[in-house]
């Protein structure tokens, strides 16, 4: 629902022009697809300390694809932290248990949407194939 909010918001808002719209759908919808590829890799991975390198990947791949694709990313960033904050406080109360990794993985996120390298966070020993 959001994603359809948010394109209607662009369309009537922003006077975006129907070709445009419809190629923000498409790198939205690929963009989602990047960060659903990295998320299944760091699952796959199961690798110590890839994290990060994880989150800047599929920040990163996602916004390659352009503004959709960057738009994209960032909602589902900003949804998964927030849901993350979210259930810790079921888990560890009011502690501040995970805020400090919760900003990390906001840090990753946001050098992979920028454009950086994502093997910045990228940890040594992690095989080839990620």
């Amino acid at each position: 629902m959001k994603l359809f909010t948010g394109l209607v918001f662009c369309s009537l808002v922003l006077g975006v022009n129907s070709q445009y719209w419809f190629s923000f759908v498409g790198e939205a919808a690929q963009g989602a697809w990047d960060m659903w590829r990295a998320y299944s890799d760091m699952r796959e991975a199961d690798y110590i300390g890839a994290d990060k390198y994880f989150h800047a990947r599929g920040n990163y791949d996602a916004a390659q694809r352009g503004p959709g694709g960057a738009w994209a990313a960032e909602v589902i960033s900003d949804a998964r932290e927030n849901s993350q904050r979210f259930t810790d406080l079921f888990k560890h109360g009011d502690s501040g248990h995970g805020e400090e990794d919760s900003r990390a993985d906001q840090i990753a996120n946001e050098h992979g949407r920028s454009g950086k390298d994502p093997n910045d966070f990228r940890p040594a020993g992690l095989p080839d194939k990620y």
